[in-house]
């Protein structure tokens, strides 16, 4: 399946996880990278072109909102209540498919 349709199955893409996980709370543009970059300490970084595609990604499926514009004309944007499901549910995802490496990597120890 191709990865636009990622966010049709549920699942988020690296990058739109990183992406709605900073729009817990309000953000615009720049704060969503510098925040990502923080809370990785600089292992995961996106550019503003991949950022704004997520973005209007993340906006068509209704998963972020976009506030109103501020004086200074940045756009602002936070998650949705279906966007925090999402990543709720995708959290677990994760966490399912972690315990599952780690069964296998320790040799198929129940954990």
């Amino acid at each position: 399946m191709a990865r636009n349709d990622a966010l049709e199955t549920g699942e988020l893409t690296d990058t739109s996880f990183y992406i709605l996980l900073s729009l817990v709370e309000a953000r615009h543009g720049y704060l969503i990278m510098k925040n990502i970059e923080e809370l990785t300490n600089n292992k995961f970084s996106i550019g503003p072109a991949s950022m704004y595609t997520t973005i209007k990604k993340l906006l068509s499926a209704g998963m972020i909102e976009q506030m109103k514009e501020e004086a200074d004309k940045r756009k602002t944007y936070i998650a949705t209540k279906q966007g925090l499901e999402l990543l709720k549910n995708d959290i677990q995802r994760r966490e399912m498919m972690i315990h599952h490496a780690k069964q296998i990597l320790n040799g198929g120890v129940n954990e």
